[in-house]
């Protein structure tokens, strides 16, 4: 973020003055003690180098009139210092000003962006885990507000992902008043990914009371907590534990499957996902059969399954759709392709004219 970049570039200034000023001083007292004499002690030197490098205009303490080299030794400090001092007192005022300034407006604009956010996910606790759900969030261009009450665990993750715009929220997740100002109201989701099992819990109970309709996942150590967790409002659990189980059996196992998957989430020039596409009431794909929608051709996607809902509204997945299946109200479509073509294909299905669709495959 630039204005993270400029406060670094403030504190290394800032730090390399400080640094040559204590140099100088430094070098100042080791000549008052060598050019003075045997007279002049420690403290003698140091009250003499630190007037003359303020510049106070205090008398001398220790004596240059009987030494010619002490007296140049002591214009170069009196040069120097002034110098000197006039730069660090910039960058600190600098660092404190501009600093502030930029926080401040940085602030401010940040707050009027998580206003206008919708359908966007809230990732409480930027840990370890949370990090990488928000690592995730930012290659998939996925719009999210970062809530922790540790600024150090918020600026670190900043300092890694610097060209990328991250919204947050300084404060406790479990604090009703922090997840308002978090957008939980117009939110689409939120991920519980504190350390404690016990805090997941309240944060859960808390974002499903303020917003029943919110998509909540949470982060499960314990096994124990998995069914309280699913009782007080999440949709589902992770087991950091399970999961790390579960990926060193198929290392074992399955390894160029695994190699598969890895160099998907790896790879740079694209952003290879295997994602979700629902059909939403009134949308341009309801009604229409998978050899009318030519996922692979129109939208360089591969269509993998369709979950849809069967007698008793059951869900079930249709595992490589058949050309002929028509898609119906409710159905979710899993593809696998760039996340670009993905939104695209998204966008289409609930906006697109079905008309414009027909059109397209019958021409």
């Amino acid at each position: 973020m630039p204005w993270a970049t400029g406060e670094t570039s403030l504190r290394r200034r800032l730090l390399y003055a400080l640094l040559t000023l204590i140099s100088v001083v430094a070098v100042a007292v080791t000549g008052y003690r060598v050019l003075g004499g045997h007279n002049v002690g420690f403290l003698q030197a140091l009250y003499m180098a630190v007037i003359t490098l303020a510049g106070v205009g205090y008398g001398e303490i220790v004596d240059t009139s009987h030494s010619p080299v002490l007296r140049v030794f002591n214009m170069f400090v009196v040069l120097i210092g002034v110098t000197l001092t006039v730069y660090v007192f910039s960058v600190v005022t600098a660092f404190l000003v501009e600093g502030e300034i930029r926080n401040i407006f940085w602030r401010r604009r940040m707050e009027r962006h998580i206003s206008d956010l919708k359908d966007h996910y809230i990732v409480c606790g930027v840990g370890d885990t949370g990090r990488y759900c928000m690592d995730e969030l930012i290659k998939t261009d996925t719009p999210f507000v970062a809530v922790d009450n540790h600024p150090d665990n918020l600026k670190r993750f900043q300092e890694q992902a610097a060209k990328n715009e991250m919204l947050y929220v300084i404060g406790d997740a479990a604090d009703a008043a922090v997840l308002d100002e978090a957008g939980i109201s117009r939110a689409k989701g939120l991920i519980a990914a504190l350390p404690s099992d016990k805090d997941n819990l309240v944060v859960t109970v808390m974002a499903h009371q303020q917003n029943p309709a919110l998509r909540i996942v949470a982060r499960c150590t314990d096994l124990k907590f998995a069914e309280r967790l699913i009782k007080a409002g999440a949709n589902a659990t992770v087991s950091p534990n399970h999961i790390g189980g579960l990926r060193m059996a198929s290392e074992a196992v399955r390894p160029h499957v695994v190699g598969f998957l890895d160099q998907m989430l790896k790879e740079r020039s694209r952003t290879l996902r295997v994602e979700e596409i629902p059909v939403p009431e009134g949308g341009a794909w309801a009604g229409l059969s998978m050899t009318d929608l030519d996922l692979r051709h129109r939208y360089h996607v591969l269509p993998m399954a369709v979950k849809t809902h069967g007698d008793g509204n059951e869900s079930k997945f249709l595992f490589d759709p058949a050309d002929s299946y028509h898609l119906k109200t409710g159905d979710v479509v899993v593809v696998m392709g760039d996340i670009h073509d993905v939104q695209k294909a998204r966008h289409d299905a609930a906006h697109k004219r079905i008309s414009t669709l027909t059109a397209a495959t019958k021409a």
